[in-house]
């Protein structure tokens, strides 16, 4: 071989080792988050199992603290520094980003089939056309109960309305337990675990929901109203001076036994995990009305993650949030955070039994999402979501009938909500 031929070997040599190299290097992705409660679950035990897989990929959770997280994002990408991917908050904040051009469209993401169209709504835009966020994680509604309490009225779980309020009047005539913990004083529990939790099933789930978006349904018709109605009827089992006590005030007194049935979302189970572990769990989905009736659960989206559009790692960040969007990671993320639900059809088992309960009511009721969070609360004042908070304690304060809080709470929605004009 010639001294040309031989160097020229030589170079093809080191551009094929140099090739080898850079391919070989890893890539680091930044993850920005605003639940820093999770950074230990992430670095102990998310991360290791995906870079098992996927050694050429480094990543690094860099949590924020949750009430500075729009505005630190926001500045990270206006200036170019922000994280590969973004936690997503659901609806509008995460959409108004989408619409900046700061976050990309996934629809062609690897692992988006796992995902209902529900699921996908709280980061899609309003056309449902383009989802910009891995769906991630949800909270469900329902009731916690103390077993204890149930044992000595001698009553069983409540499928039916109907069964219920027996329950209620039964303990509450029979034994030192309060029937219904929950307060009014803070507002908000009154809707998110009395109204939200109930109305679904009688509003037909997405039917009901995407009917207000349309102008189709009113709060001040059909199940909407029934749901105020319904609602209504819990007054009487709610301990005396439920209007003065706030949410911690209502947990404490569930966790310290006190209680029988508690309105709740699964976002306390851990809670009560903590408060007292010798507290005898159990739960039950929202009950049905009427014969034949299939119970419809407020599935709730809670958190996704998105691509930074302007990250260098592209095609990295979409391996790493393909694998977010399959079994493995919902197996982790369940039992790392009893409570919080992945929100991929895809199977998995939770360690936590009550965790597990609202978790099998996936497989037997509907599901939809709170009536308040897709569009119907981007006006400031009224806004939707306070005006159901605000009619529903006054409701179970007896400062409202079912049909005043109906009114108010579609008065005000129409006032600036086009499809409800005049309805």
């Amino acid at each position: 071989m010639t001294y040309r031929g031989r160097l020229t070997a030589g170079l093809f040599m080191l551009a094929a080792l140099a090739a080898g190299q850079a391919q070989a290097q890893k890539v680091t992705l930044t993850i920005e988050s605003w639940r820093n409660d999770d950074l230990k679950i992430w670095r102990d035990s998310i991360i290791p199992t995906f870079e098992k897989q996927y050694p050429n990929i480094h990543v690094v959770f860099s949590p924020s603290a949750p009430t500075e997280y729009n505005a630190v994002v926001e500045a990270k990408l206006k200036g170019g520094t922000a994280g590969d991917i973004l936690a997503c908050r659901p609806f509008d904040a995460s959409l108004s980003l989408y619409k900046a051009k700061y976050l990309t469209s996934l629809n062609g993401l690897a692992g988006m089939k796992n995902f209902s169209s529900v699921a996908k709504a709280a980061w899609s835009t309003d056309d449902g056309k383009v989802t910009f966020c891995v769906p991630t994680a949800a909270v469900i509604h329902g009731f916690l109960y103390n077993k204890a309490a149930f044992k000595e009225a001698g009553v069983s779980v409540p499928k039916t309305e109907k069964e219920f309020l027996a329950a209620l009047e039964k303990i509450k005539a029979g034994t030192k337990y309060v029937p219904l913990v929950m307060g009014t004083k803070d507002q908000w529990e009154s809707a998110t675990m009395g109204y939200q939790n109930i109305g679904p099933t009688l509003w037909s789930g997405e039917k009901g929901r995407l009917g207000l978006l349309k102008g189709t349904a009113q709060y001040n018709k059909g199940g909407f109203l029934q749901a105020f109605e319904a609602l209504g009827r819990w007054r009487p089992y709610l301990q005396a001076g439920y209007q003065a006590l706030a949410y911690p005030d209502a947990q404490n007194v569930f966790a310290q036994g006190r209680g029988a049935i508690y309105p709740a979302g699964s976002w306390d189970i851990a809670t009560f995990r903590t408060m007292n572990p010798k507290l005898d769990l159990g739960a039950f989905a929202p009950y049905t009305f009427t014969s034949g009736q299939q119970c419809v659960i407020d599935d709730h989206p809670d958190i996704g993650f998105g691509l930074n559009a302007a990250s260098k790692n592209q095609a990295a960040a979409k391996t790493f949030l393909s694998w977010m969007a399959g079994p493995e990671f919902a197996r982790l993320y369940a039992n790392a955070l009893p409570g919080f639900y992945p929100l991929a059809n895809v199977s998995y088992k939770v360690n936590d039994p009550v965790a597990q309960q609202f978790l099998d009511w996936r497989k037997t009721c509907g599901a939809s999402f709170r009536s308040s969070y897709q569009l119907l609360s981007r006006n400031a004042n009224p806004n939707n979501e306070n005006d159901l908070w605000n009619a529903s304690s006054q409701l179970l304060n007896g400062k409202m009938t079912p049909k005043q809080a109906a009114d108010f709470v579609q008065k005000n929605l129409a006032s600036w909500y086009a499809p409800q004009k005049g309805k």
